[in-house]
């Protein structure tokens, strides 16, 4: 790719670097080592599901007379503007402190143990973190460029061990083929849940609306953005599925996905087959997808919820930043109190995944109602809105899904 195509490209590169964290790859790698290739074709097709909700999502940023939350509450209310950012904000700020958990995992296998120096790694990447966004004028820019030095170093980390494992392309071709495992649905529906759920991620399509409007697209660059959607969560897909086809390859048949509890047990299951080498590799990737992941989601929160509120809904506006460092408060809080006490959070994951099986349907149901319900002139292109309207159906049937199992 040459400079001037990446300087072009922005928005959904940032989404897909929040989408693809810790979370991504240890699902990636415990499906790829219990399946091996078979549900690659997963990925594939959340990423395509993903990449329409996104295309979709920046068209209404670049095209709307205002924020997604401001056209909400003028046709809707501000009740139902405030009830998206909130319960957006929740699912962020719950989340976060795996975010957190993530960090500390990738340091690990490089030999720095979590231990002793957990409360101050924290407070320190926290506090870096808070005081950048209380220092910085301007937050888009240095943020895309963050975000694209983290999905460089992702790309090394993981292609670097996809190239030490050597996987067969006759076996990564037919994982592209949509089909079951010998055990049929009901023993792949776990993987394939979790696979479409760290690939397809609403929330962070919804973001594009606000990071075209941040990087100043307007109706006129409607190919600029259809080309950064489809180059930024092609990217997000292909790393997933490398990360799997690694695993597939050198992990399958020799030890049970239920081994990998962290993504830093993958690191340390590949240096006996690849030497220290490898799992250097996969730590660099793995803190690169943790810290973008980890700034990525509180910044989503603290953007929405001010924007529900009426407070603004710029990536650089005074509440994003305060909302933003509430949200990183609250994960450093509660991912310390897991470190130090050994408390098992969960009931905090539970109320996440209560506010998920809300918040999916919804943010995708808005996304869709503000598609379809302004001018026809202005409404975005018609695959984008058939594809998100597939989606919908999709984490409709995963919320109902979900809240089945927490009943």
């Amino acid at each position: 790719m040459s400079a001037g195509f990446l300087r072009r490209v922005g928005p959904a590169v940032i989404v897909g670097s929040v989408v693809l964290g810790p979370g991504s790859l240890l699902t990636a790698s415990r499906v790829g080592c219990d399946f091996g290739f078979e549900l690659l074709w997963v990925v594939a097709a959340a990423a395509v599901l993903m990449a329409a909700m996104t295309t979709l999502a920046a068209h209404l940023g670049a095209t709307g007379e205002g924020t997604p939350c401001e056209v909400l509450a003028r046709r809707a209310g501000r009740p139902v503007a405030a009830l998206v950012g909130l319960v957006l904000f929740g699912v962020v700020a719950c989340f976060q402190f795996s975010n957190n958990m993530g960090v500390l995992a990738g340091l690990e296998p490089l030999g720095i143990p979590a231990g002793g120096a957990t409360v101050g790694t924290l407070v320190a990447l926290n506090a870096l973190v808070a005081a950048a966004l209380l220092g910085f004028r301007e937050l888009y820019r240095p943020l895309e460029r963050l975000m694209k030095l983290l999905v460089g170093l992702m790309a090394l980390a993981f292609l670097g061990n996809f190239a030490l494992a050597r996987p067969s392309p006759a076996a990564f071709l037919a994982g592209l083929v949509p089909s079951l495992p010998d055990g049929g649905l009901r023993d792949s529906l776990m993987p394939v849940t979790g696979m479409i759920g760290t690939t397809f991620s609403v929330a962070g399509a919804f973001y594009a609306a606000y990071l075209v409007r941040a990087k100043g697209w307007g109706r006129e660059h409607a190919r600029e953005r259809t080309v950064d959607s489809v180059v930024g969560i092609g990217v997000l897909g292909a790393l997933s599925m490398v990360v799997l086809a690694t695993a597939a390859t050198s992990l399958h048949g020799r030890i049970a996905g239920d081994e990998l509890t962290t993504a830093a047990d993958v690191a340390r299951m590949l240096e006996p087959l690849f030497g220290a080498g490898a799992v250097f590799l996969f730590s660099l990737g793995l803190l690169a997808a943790a810290f973008s992941s980890f700034l990525g989601n509180v910044l989503i929160g603290g953007t929405v919820l001010a924007d529900g509120l009426g407070l603004g809904g710029e990536v650089d506006g005074v509440w994003t930043r305060r909302f933003t460092i509430v949200a990183l408060v609250i994960g450093m809080g509660v991912a310390l109190l897991v470190q130090r006490t050994g408390q098992s959070p969960v009931r905090l994951v539970l109320f996440a995944q209560a506010l998920t099986v809300l918040g999916n349907p919804l943010l995708a149901g808005v996304l869709l109602w503000l598609a379809h319900s302004g001018p026809r002139e202005a409404r975005p292109p018609v695959w984008t809105r058939a594809l998100a309207w597939v989606g919908f159906a999709l984490v409709a049937a995963l919320a109902a899904r979900t809240a089945a199992r927490l009943l």
